[in-house]
């Protein structure tokens, strides 16, 4: 009855042994795979680092430095033609500021010293020849005054022959107008018009960045920015055109009026040389006319 005691004892210490070899590996398993996914972390993250990294791949095409220049150069090729037409617009616009400057101040010109020399005459005669320069409005006055005493031979009706003339001189003031006004319709289309040019080139760039960014898969502002700025620079360069053109616009619409306010005070002036030959006698306003 003694025997299977130890024999017992034997068996349970050797089952404990038994537990404590093999707890121990169980417990070294999990520390182990754990450490590795620790270590291997850091591979993994690499992955999507490397694979993030080809979308941004075609940012080496976009220019680094954002300037308008290389904006434009890499710029869609319908949006590229938008820009080129609104600076067209904008060089038009310039050159008809320095062009009607020269115009409106040489006929400004004109038109004083031909007043001045007429200012003193006493009939049309004499201010026909004082006028010994073409080419300026109130000698178109004075010579379609004498023309039309000289159509009116015979029928020397004051109030008909005043009547004929002002006629007359409200046609040279209205060509005059015409005149001195071409080139303005053009800034006012050019104001009107170049800011929804430019705002649709700007469309037109963003939407073909939103179809890149649908082909490239991915909303990182390097892929984004370019094309959007690029596409803004057409809205950019449409105001450029615009603000210009409106202001000289404005600018040449005052000085216009006042040249025609002038070549109306021409226009009473030669008049009332016409009225003193009216009130002469008949043969000497028909010899002042020849």
């Amino acid at each position: 009855m003694k025997t299977p005691r130890p024999r017992m004892l034997i068996s349970l210490l050797a089952a404990l042994v038994a537990l404590c070899v093999v707890s121990p590996a169980p417990a070294q398993q999990p520390i182990a795979p754990v450490a590795s996914e620790e270590k291997a972390a850091p591979v993994p993250a690499a992955e999507p680092a490397g694979g993030a990294a080809r979308p941004i791949e075609p940012a080496r095409v976009i220019p680094r430095e954002l300037s308008p220049w290389s904006m434009f150069l890499s710029a869609d090729t319908f949006v590229r033609g938008v820009m080129v037409s609104l600076a067209f617009a904008s060089l038009v616009t310039w050159t008809i500021l320095f062009a009607k400057l020269g115009e409106l101040a040489l006929a400004r010109r004109r038109v004083n010293a031909a007043l001045r020399r007429i200012g003193a005459a006493r009939s049309l005669a004499e201010a026909q020849i004082s006028l010994d320069v073409r080419g300026s409005v109130v000698a178109a006055f004075v010579a379609g005054a004498v023309s039309e005493l000289r159509l009116s031979e015979g029928r020397f009706v004051e109030s008909g022959i005043k009547e004929r003339v002002a006629s007359r001189f409200s046609e040279i003031v209205k060509g005059e107008a015409r005149a001195v006004r071409r080139g303005m319709s053009l800034l006012a289309t050019i104001g009107s018009t170049a800011p929804f040019v430019g705002l649709f080139g700007t469309v037109w760039g963003i939407m073909n960045s939103f179809i890149g960014i649908s082909k490239a898969q991915t909303t990182n502002l390097a892929v984004v920015a370019p094309g959007i700025a690029e596409a803004l620079l057409a809205t950019a360069i449409g105001l450029a055109a615009a603000i210009p053109a409106v202001m000289i616009y404005n600018f040449f619409n005052r000085r216009t009026r006042g040249y025609l306010d002038l070549v109306g005070s021409a226009s009473g002036t030669v008049g009332r040389i016409l009225s003193r030959d009216l009130d002469g006698a008949p043969g000497a306003l028909l010899r002042a006319a020849e």
